[in-house]
């Protein structure tokens, strides 16, 4: 690959006629041989921060990733650009990993995604160490951390690079870190001289919904056919059983689900990751662990039926929702129950006590995102240290959500758990606060407590999102040791101890079909003719990449397809310079694609 500037290899290879955000001073800086640290949310352009400055460098770029199916889908991307791009992995033959290295030798490969595993065996450091380096970038930097979302052990012996490799320039790329995540990414890769890239972790074209958990499968299926019914997605789940029982139950509602998670066998796992991948209107159900390591760009929604553990989790997972910079959504429903099973899982735990304190603060943070009744994105964003007004286009902006004073009921619920010995779940609470005279409260003797019945002013609905909210605030613990009994934590008691104040969310009453928030450009508009020339250029599309063996958003993403309606191009000049489209795809797939435009 002959050397250029950046600026001509963004045009002439990927399509695009300007950097976005820092993309361009970060090349810059990594061209010069310096060292850099990047923060930038996911669809925010990180691969081509490393990508381009392989190609001005003379040598190979190696790209440390985890996510082998990442591997695959980017290196299939950049060969269809006419780079040379490879991988080695655990999913490579021994024939190719040989004939690969000899590629590496003779200095004709431009990038090289290799798992951590492999960079550190002492042979293939040797192997490197004979070959012309460009630089190395090291992608998923968070997995460095213990206080990140997905931390790997094996990437805390990454930080040899700079020993063995001095004079090579170093990039660590992420995007999701908190602060403490940040200090150990910088310390443990030896960054510390490195320059820090800080990008806004705004994503705009995500609507954000959260809600209470009623009957999620119902809420998540009134959800997809409201809003997504021919688009691809993703729904995470809490474990396999809910995965396998969710994905029977959106294909029971003719939907193209497929499962995803560690418990299958894993030709089958494969399979349904390729079908999700090379497919369009897939959506594939998996465990909140899985790392979708994909680079499909084209996925409209992702799902939660399940809380995830932190934030960065949820930031992560949801980011994986359109990365094309087109209108997608991400939904989530939730229960107390969700919140107790993830506190027991950090309370019974092999870490730390600080560690478990972090993963208790990052908890409650997320239960605070799904509390409020304020901007979903200003809580979130403010939670990265950044700065932001009201976004007016997640489900609390659009439907403002009521409040009112709470202290009464607060204190009333918490004395009912207190009276009643701290070991009866809500329903059971319920009963005595509303005055139920059930057989166990009368042989408890209940009946004759003096909070027995001094509930009546709310509905046994009301009640549970009092007990729900009083929970996510961290007054009350559902102890799952003791049948998921409640008991009050300290700050509960400290409550009651100095009479403070709390307000409520209000809830309204359930309808018989509640209608799903629909954020202000959750669909692309188009006439009915556009939308018969879209369906004609994504068939053309889907035949070229089953014929090259390949996913679609390969030949073209669906934002060069709509950049093709909106222009009209007719002819290969003016097919040039809609965005996305590079030399090497316009004299691939140029005139194809002209011939259905005509």
């Amino acid at each position: 690959m002959p050397q250029n500037t950046p600026k001509s290899i963004l045009k002439k290879i990927f399509g695009y006629d300007s950097f976005r955000g820092a993309q361009e001073e970060i090349i810059n800086h990594i061209i010069s041989g310096q060292n850099a640290f990047v923060l930038m949310p996911t669809g925010g352009g990180k691969s081509l921060c490393y990508q381009v400055p392989a190609l001005c460098l003379k040598g190979v770029a190696i790209v440390v990733s985890p996510l082998i199916a990442l591997m695959q889908d980017q290196v299939l991307a950049l060969q269809d650009l006419g780079i040379n791009a490879h991988s080695i992995n655990s999913g490579v033959e021994a024939s190719e990993v040989y004939r690969i290295k000899d590629l590496l030798k003779n200095n004709k490969i431009d990038l090289l995604y290799v798992a951590p595993e492999r960079l550190l065996m002492p042979e293939f450091l040797s192997l490197l160490c004979d070959a012309e380096i460009a630089l190395f970038a090291i992608d998923e930097a968070h997995c460095v951390s213990q206080w990140g979302h997905d931390f790997r052990p094996i990437y805390v012996q990454l930080g040899i690079l700079a020993e063995v490799f001095k004079d090579v320039p170093r990039l660590a790329l992420t995007a999701t870190a908190d602060e403490s995540t940040k200090k150990d990414i910088i310390e443990k890769l030896h960054l510390k001289d490195a320059r820090v890239f800080l990008s806004s972790f705004d994503r705009p074209n995500i609507h954000y919904t959260i809600c209470e958990a009623k009957n999620s499968k119902k809420q998540l299926l009134d959800f997809i056919n409201e809003n997504h019914k021919n688009d691809s997605g993703i729904v995470y789940c809490n474990s396999r059983k809910k995965v396998e029982d969710v994905t029977e139950f959106l294909r029971a509602q003719g939907l193209n689900a497929y499962s995803y998670h560690a418990g299958m066998n894993q030709k089958l796992r494969s399979q349904n990751l390729e079908k999700f991948s090379r497919s369009e209107k897939i959506i594939i159900v998996a465990t909140v662990a899985f790392g979708m390591g994909i680079d499909k760009p084209d996925v409209r929604f992702v799902a939660h039926i399940n809380l995830p553990k932190n934030i960065e989790g949820y930031y992560q997972e949801t980011g994986r929702a359109g990365r094309d910079g087109l209108p997608s959504d991400a939904w989530m429903s939730y229960s107390a129950g969700d919140i107790a099973i993830l506190r027991s899982f950090i309370d019974e735990g092999n870490a730390a006590e600080n560690q478990k304190r972090i993963e208790h603060q990052k908890l409650n943070s997320l239960i605070g995102l799904c509390e409020t009744a304020g901007c979903r994105r200003q809580v979130l964003l403010n939670y990265f240290g950044e700065e932001a007004g009201v976004c007016g286009n997640c489900d609390n902006c659009l439907t403002p959500q009521e409040m009112y004073d709470g202290t009464i009921g607060a204190q009333k619920a918490i004395s009912a758990c207190f009276r009643t010995g701290q070991r009866f779940g809500v329903a059971y609470l319920i009963d005595v606060l509303l005055g139920v005279e059930g057989d166990r409260i009368v042989n408890f003797g209940h009946n004759n407590l003096s909070v027995f019945g001094i509930g009546k002013e709310y509905s046994k609905q009301e009640w549970q999102s009092i007990f729900r909210q009083l929970v996510a605030m961290n007054f009350l613990f559902v102890n799952i040791a003791n049948h998921g009994g409640l008991s009050i934590t300290k700050e509960g008691m400290a409550f009651l101890k100095n009479k403070g104040s709390v307000n409520f969310r209000k809830i309204s009453v359930k309808s018989k079909k509640e209608k799903t928030v629909k954020a202000k450009t959750s669909t692309i508009n188009l006439t009915e003719i556009d939308e018969d020339l879209l369906a004609k250029l994504k068939a053309k599309r889907m035949q070229l990449a089953k014929e090259s063996n390949m996913p679609p958003y390969v030949i073209f993403h669906d934002k060069a397809l709509l950049g093709m309606i909106a222009a009209r191009p007719k002819n290969l000049d003016e097919m040039s310079k809609i965005e996305g489209v590079g030399e090497v795809k316009l004299k691939k797939y140029g005139e194809i694609f002209l011939r259905i435009l005509r």
